[in-house]
């Protein structure tokens, strides 16, 4: 999918650019990048936390789907289960922008019927449908469905006509065709590299990316940023590669400090493992001397994924319930069913939830 020039600039939607963070990716060698994006991350909090807070926010769990147990902590995990669940977390946020004006952010608004349409998951349903009873346990054990897009914005109190935008942290089995629709007025944010990858797939980026998941979308429904961008009050997006070039994650300000929302790991266990009660997953953090384990299904960027994590650590305040913990959600987070034991969550936040959404 080629942009045109039809497509909303970040100017144009009153966003603004996030000065303490340029540069950053470009500080060399690459351990002293690490600690320039440290530094950078603990400046700008500092700013956006005096900024201002979002006005709402409430998030809702969309689907479970089965998972590579060894995508998920880069082969730390040890269990005898080869496949975790994910449930992947939509956010409906109320902010302010810049110019005054009440605006929406619809937050991963996944259809999975779309994320079906994947090469690694379509292949893994067909692999799956070839065993006896194969089908019945991918269907009833391994997945499960709580809300739609339609269904969770109702109940927030929102009609679909009342989003002004949507994004994804990336564009992993995301079918924009089928969830484009579902927002008539919404414009999707995506950073540039990440359209990119639609328009010439590399092997490796090759099975997560549903085919032809962007053809037709008219470039005047797409707000197309090269970065990191405050969309407004309490609220920004923030890029951080290396699990794909064009991913990014989403900040917030909240009565009880910042959150961030990411899929650069699939539990607190990723960005804190120094606290994970997941086998192996502590051990491998000390033998490595790593800070972070990545959620690694792709590796377009590993050690860009790390300093991202690093941002994000940055970023995020710790959790009230338990100050040992950051506040970082995972937009697709490790499920916390029996059959996968002993590779559970250490700690999950449950969500996230402030104000009123209704409009």
């Amino acid at each position: 999918m080629a942009m045109g020039t039809s497509a909303a600039s970040a100017e144009s939607c009153h966003f603004k650019g996030i000065p303490e963070l340029e540069g950053v990716r470009e500080v060399w060698p690459r351990g002293d990048r690490l600690e320039a994006v440290r530094a950078a991350g603990r400046d700008y909090k500092r700013r956006f936390s005096e900024q201002g807070r979002v006005l709402a926010v409430r998030s809702f769990d969309v689907a479970a789907a089965p998972y590579p147990t060894k995508f998920a902590f880069h082969g730390a995990a040890l269990g005898p289960n080869p496949l975790v669940s994910i449930v992947n977390r939509m956010v409906v946020v109320r902010f302010e922008d810049f110019a005054g004006d009440r605006r929406t952010l619809v937050w991963e608004p996944t259809v999975p019927a779309g994320s079906a349409e994947a090469p690694f998951y379509a292949q893994m349903v067909e692999r799956t449908a070839r065993v006896p009873g194969g089908d019945w346990v991918a269907r009833n054990v391994l997945s499960r469905e709580y809300h739609t897009p339609d269904s969770a914005l109702a109940e927030a109190g929102l009609r679909a006509d009342e989003v002004d935008y949507v994004s994804f942290d990336h564009l992993h089995v995301q079918d924009v065709r089928m969830i484009m629709p579902l927002f008539p007025r919404a414009r999707m944010i995506v950073n540039r590299r990440e359209l990119g990858t639609f328009e010439g797939m590399h092997p490796m980026q090759w099975a997560w990316y549903v085919d032809g998941g962007m053809d037709g979308i008219d470039d005047d429904r797409l707000v197309v940023i090269d970065g990191d961008a405050e969309l407004g009050v309490g609220v920004s997006i923030v890029w951080t590669p290396g699990h794909t070039d064009g991913n990014h994650s989403l900040l917030l300000n909240t009565p009880d400090g910042t959150w961030v929302s990411s899929e650069n790991g699939v539990a607190c266990d990723n960005w804190q493992p120094e606290l994970s009660r997941i086998p192996g997953v502590r051990r491998y953090s000390e033998f490595f001397r790593r800070e972070v384990v990545p959620n690694a299904n792709t590796l377009e960027d590993s050690l860009d994924q790390y300093d991202s994590m690093v941002l994000e650590k940055a970023l995020a305040d710790p959790s009230p319930r338990d100050g040992r913990w950051l506040q970082v959600l995972p937009s697709s987070e490790l499920a916390n069913w029996r059959r996968q034991w002993p590779v559970l969550p250490t700690f999950m936040h449950g969500g996230i939830a402030y104000g009123t959404t209704a409009a």
